[in-house]
Order: C-alpha cells, then sequence, then structure tokens
C-alpha cells in the first residue's frame, strides 16, 4: 500500500471518492514530483477531500488549484488551494483561468466525464501543461455509456479521440517533419489503464536511429530462406 492509499484509507477530513486502482497510477507517474515546487490542477473538486490529499502527499511547496462548476466550491480553499468556479466545457473559462495560473505539472481531469468536458478541457489545457509534465483523465469507462455522451467504439467518444493521439504520437513515421504538430513535438508517452489515460511531455524531436558493435554473420551466413515445397496436387497438375 502507497503512501497516497494510506492516506485514503485513514481519511478523516473532507471526503474522496476514488477507484482503489487508480493509486498505482497515481505513484507511478506522480511520485517525482514530491516535495518539488510543482504546480497541480484537478478539475472537479468535489468535498475538497483529493485536494487536501494531493496537498499532503506533494508538500508544502506545491500550488494546488481546482477547477469547479459550483460556486460552493470556493468553500474548500485553504492555504496552498485556490478554486476557480466555471464549466470545464467552456473554451473562454479555461482561457481566462490558464492566464491566471502558473504553467502546470500535473493536471487531473476528474470533472462532469461527459465527452464535450474531457474533449474541451484536453484541447484547451494541454499546451499549458510544462514541457516535462503530466495529463491525466480519469473515469474514462463514462465513454462507454451513453448518459454521458459515450458508447462503444462511438465516434466523437473520449476514448476514440484519444485514439487519434495515438498516430499523432507516432506521426514523425507517415508524416513530413514540417507536417508533425505540437502534440507530436510534445508528448513522450501516453498510458491507458482501466478508466484511465496518462500522457507524459517531453519535447520531442523526430526519431533517429543508428547500428554500432562489428558484423558477425556475412551474408552468405544467413540462413537461407528454401521456397515452398509445391502441394502434391499442383505437382500432379503440371
Amino acid at each position: 500500500m502507497n503512501d497516497l492509499e494510506e492516506y485514503f484509507k485513514h481519511n478523516d477530513k473532507r471526503v474522496i471518492d476514488k477507484w482503489h486502482h487508480y493509486f498505482e497510477v497515481y505513484e507511478r507517474h506522480f511520485s517525482k514530483y514530491r516535495n518539488k515546487e510543482i504546480v497541480l490542477l484537478e478539475i472537479g473538486t468535489f468535498q475538497g477531500g483529493s485536494l487536501q490529499m494531493w496537498k499532503h502527499y506533494f508538500g508544502d511547496k506545491a500550488k494546488i488549484y481546482g477547477i469547479d462548476i459550483n460556486p460552493d466550491c470556493k468553500q474548500v480553499e485553504e492555504e496552498n488551494i485556490q478554486i476557480f468556479i466555471g464549466s470545464q466545457s467552456d473554451r473562454n473559462f479555461l482561457r481566462n483561468v490558464i492566464k491566471d495560473m502558473p504553467p502546470i505539472d500535473i493536471l487531473i481531469d476528474d470533472g462532469g466525464h461527459t465527452m464535450q468536458q474531457q474533449i474541451v478541457s484536453f484541447e484547451e489545457l494541454f499546451d499549458h501543461i510544462k514541457p516535462d509534465g503530466v495529463y491525466l483523465c480519469e473515469d474514462l469507462h463514462t465513454s462507454y455509456w451513453d448518459t454521458y455522451g459515450g458508447g462503444y467504439k462511438l465516434p466523437g467518444n473520449f476514448i476514440e479521440y484519444s485514439k487519434e493521439l495515438i498516430d499523432k504520437l507516432n506521426a514523425w513515421h507517415f508524416k513530413k517533419a514540417s507536417d508533425v504538430d505540437a502534440f507530436t513535438k510534445s508528448a513522450n508517452s501516453m498510458h491507458y489503464y482501466d478508466s484511465m489515460l496518462v500522457i507524459e511531455k517531453r519535447q520531442m524531436v523526430k526519431p533517429a536511429s543508428s547500428r554500432t558493435g562489428t558484423i558477425y554473420l556475412t551474408e552468405s551466413e544467413k540462413a537461407e530462406v528454401k521456397p515452398k515445397k509445391k502441394s502434391l496436387f499442383k505437382r500432379i497438375a503440371r
């Protein structure tokens, strides 16, 4: 059990609601940021319990921000925790938020979980994440639920939308360098888990390959590829 799980298990502060398997993912991708001067943004504050958890986990140097549509969520503000009130599907709101926020190290989308909300938030906020930062969107099972605008393999759900990003990640291999977009140049890896997508950023350049070492097998020593024997039917027909 990692430190986040321990905190969650013994939590006696504000309510936290999380799937249990999330904590292993958090630890895997977030542990390197502990006790550093980081900026974390979580969309969807609920009762504010997870914001307190992040504050405890990352330490006093971390600046924690939250976004929620419910104006009552301003009540969960405390030292090093600031809340912005507005809709994550409102592009103008998100653009104004990032004007008042430093570049983000960790972005967690745990908001309304509709397809529009997840896609708009990604498109407006991904570029505001630092070049070595992390984007995490959770509760992606809603991509399969029609009540959230999803459906299995339904065009436009967030899972299908994110599959297009896999091609962008590999765009160096089927596009000219001049056609490669900002995502290709800034995304190092994509990690899918049950109901979660994590994208780790890094400034990327066109991949290169080379060869080292001494040739061991000569061309003549390479295994011969023998032609396949014709079937008995073909031999008789001939």
